[in-house]
């Protein structure tokens, strides 16, 4: 904000493009605001404008219970900004300068803000972006060079470095519905039906439960339409453990995974391996966990997009009262794994 009058006359008009860059702090009740606060607009000689909510509390004023302009909220207001400011610039080079330009906060102190809400920093925010939208070009049937240059990527090597990280392949081979990628899979069943398990040259890229041996095969096969898919009933040890814990047992070993997601579905994910056994958390609650409590919905839909089973325990993750939700495999099967993980 460049004076008091804009401030003063984005008060006037409640203009919610202003939340997170400033707040209103009214002498006469004591009471900080957001710009856009829906309560009525105070007189200008009582007003006094503070950059951060923290700053309004230091000099004794309390946050308005109407429109919320505390630490998180604001924080909140800042980190949504910033996202849709790199969804908009990403053919640009996005320094940390400008970012924090675009947002009125020094480098520092946005990078702790962003990656406290986020989860992660501005810097690895614009790459997911990026590579997003390289997946999005590379299914439309374009070249590897036409999307990294779309994108945003500087170099294909800028791309393949990061690539190896989010698409568990290279971007041609992603293109290319897996093409020149081997994948083996195996059969076995359990007391939960037929288990489906398959893998890369670096670790377990899917894990399915059912009772229809074909309809497992199919499902591996649409997500990988051009690898060369076999089956491998020799896989050993991976599958063993596998059946161990849909049985009930705790692992014994860290089983190697290769998955693909955005950065909001990897701490998603990365939140249900570090639910317990025998422990359960509601969708708001994995959501506080990764820092963004509004995201409830995002987040169900990120438990239903895994694709390993068990291992990936989207299972333990029910309602707020506890009442079990949708299963991708079934509602049943969640039942009947959870009970056995609550067994001792």
């Amino acid at each position: 904000m460049s004076n008091d009058n804009e401030r003063w006359l984005a008060v006037q008009h409640k203009d919610r493009t202003y939340d997170g860059q400033f707040v209103t702090a009214v002498r006469s009740t004591g009471i900080y605001c957001r710009p856009s606060c829906p309560a009525r607009i105070p007189k200008r000689e009582n007003i006094t404008f503070y950059q951060h909510p923290q700053e309004a509390e230091a000099a004794g004023f309390r946050p308005c219970k109407r429109c919320s302009p505390h630490t998180q909220a604001y924080e909140a207001e800042i980190a949504e900004r910033l996202c849709r400011y790199i969804e908009s610039h990403l053919d640009d080079r996005l320094t940390l300068d400008e970012l924090s330009a675009a947002v009125s906060l020094s480098p520092q102190h946005l990078q702790r803000v962003f990656k406290r809400v986020v989860g992660i920093s501005p810097r690895e925010y614009v790459e997911a972006q990026r590579l997003g939208k390289v997946k999005a070009s590379l299914k439309a049937g374009e070249s590897v060079t036409e999307a990294l240059y779309e994108a945003g990527f500087s170099s294909s090597s800028r791309l393949y470095e990061r690539a190896d990280q989010q698409f568990g392949m290279t971007p041609a081979t992603y293109r290319e519905g897996g093409k020149d990628m081997s994948i083996r899979y195996t059969l076995v069943t359990s007391s939960l039906g037929y288990v489906l398990a398959a893998t890369t040259e670096r670790g377990i890229c899917a894990v399915c439960l059912g009772d229809d041996v074909a309809a497992l095969e199919d499902e591996l096969r649409r997500d990988y339409p051009s690898a060369h898919i076999e089956r491998d009933d020799d896989l050993g040890e991976q599958v063993v453990g596998v059946v161990e814990q849909i049985e009930g047992q705790p692992a014994h070993t860290e089983l190697p995974l290769d998955i693909h997601g955005t950065a909001f579905q990897w701490r998603v994910w990365q939140a249900l391996r570090a639910i317990p056994r025998g422990e359960t958390r509601s969708y708001a609650q994995v959501a506080e966990a990764i820092g963004q409590p509004e995201a409830v919905r995002a987040v169900a839909r990120a438990c239903a997009s895994n694709k390993i089973a068990v291992l990936i325990p989207c299972h333990r993750v029910v309602r707020q009262g506890g009442e079990l939700s949708g299963y991708r495999w079934g509602v049943e099967r969640k039942r009947e794994l959870l009970e056995r993980e609550q067994q001792p």
